[in-house]
């Protein structure tokens, strides 16, 4: 089999962490101009857009240097541009590191922050933020959480080594442990594995579960309980989307501050940080496949309505 050609280093820097676009211009297209192509290409940028950054000097090639508005199109070719951020409100909350070596940095994510840029969040995401604040350019995401979700995200320093660490996930070699809070259900005979089939629809929030070979497995454990609450210890075995929020659901217990289960619910307006969901990515342990370190990491933080439901509650 023939090996594809990796791109050529980008151009540009970085800007608040977040990595210029890098475009590939297609074999078999037979447009005139790399403008013409990038117009009709890049719609979504909108009217006038991608012509004013051509007149701007803002789109280059491999070589850093402005590619002019008439410069022919060249299948193969690269070009490279930062995009317009959209406006984010800041996520008012650190990004704590609670291990960092040559090769690893592993943080402790607050809740609202999206590990990586996606969609809308692009500059308020653990990986922006961490590699502005650490000076880490080369720095990428092993795995990741989602973004209502708190807890440990392990990041790789050298891009030649981030194929071994996420083969380690995709091998379920490292051992994840969360920590939830949601209603106690006297009625509810745990520990108990949970498995069952989850799917998950582009384009449609929630994911649910069908009939058909399970693909998702939870151990769940009471770990303790008070005034109606429980605090739940949760060892997912695979790892599908959303696959704890929905096994506590199906089981009757839904996670409490969950926008999407039982029910999916009005979004909430930007900058309202009241009641996060109550799921902790509290430890992560796994043998370094780089140094052959036996790595266990457990985060600093607490759920808050199991410290003080009613400053949860009150928001």
């Amino acid at each position: 089999m023939r090996r594809r050609t990796p791109p050529p280093p980008a151009p540009l820097p970085q800007r608040d962490g977040v990595d210029p676009v890098r475009v590939r211009l297609p074999a078999g297209d037979a447009w005139a101009t790399v403008r013409e192509h990038l117009v009709a290409r890049l719609t979504g940028a909108g009217p006038g857009v991608i012509e004013a950054m051509f007149e701007a000097g803002l789109i280059v090639g491999a070589d850093g240097r402005a590619v002019p508005a008439d410069a022919p199109y060249r299948p193969g070719m690269f070009v490279w541009f930062h995009r317009e951020l959209p406006a984010e409100v800041p996520v008012p909350f650190p990004v704590p590191v609670v291990y960092r070596d040559e090769h690893i940095v592993v943080a402790d994510k607050p809740h609202f922050l999206a590990t990586t840029p996606r969609g809308t969040h692009v500059a308020q995401t653990a990986l922006a933020r961490l590699r502005h604040e650490l000076g880490i350019p080369t720095l990428t995401a092993a795995h990741r959480l989602d973004r209502l979700t708190a807890g440990l995200v392990l990041f790789t320093v050298r891009p030649e080594e981030r194929g071994a660490y996420q083969k380690l996930f995709g091998e379920r070699r490292v051992r994840k442990e969360y920590e939830a809070v949601a209603p106690y259900d006297a009625t509810l005979a745990l520990p108990r594995t949970v498995r069952s089939r989850i799917v998950k629809e582009r384009g449609v929030q929630a994911a649910r579960e069908v009939e058909g070979e399970p693909n998702a497995e939870t151990l769940v454990e009471l770990a303790a309980r008070r005034d109606g609450l429980g605090r739940y210890r949760l060892v997912p075995r695979t790892g599908q989307t959303h696959q704890l929020r929905v096994h506590l659901n199906a089981l009757g217990v839904p996670l409490l501050g969950d926008p999407l289960y039982p029910e999916v619910t009005a979004p909430v307006p930007p900058g309202d940080f009241r009641r996060p969901l109550q799921l902790l990515a509290r430890t992560l342990e796994f043998t370094d496949p780089v140094t052959g370190v036996e790595h266990v990491f457990t985060s600093g933080r607490t759920l808050l309505a199991w410290s003080s439901f009613a400053r949860w509650a009150a928001g």
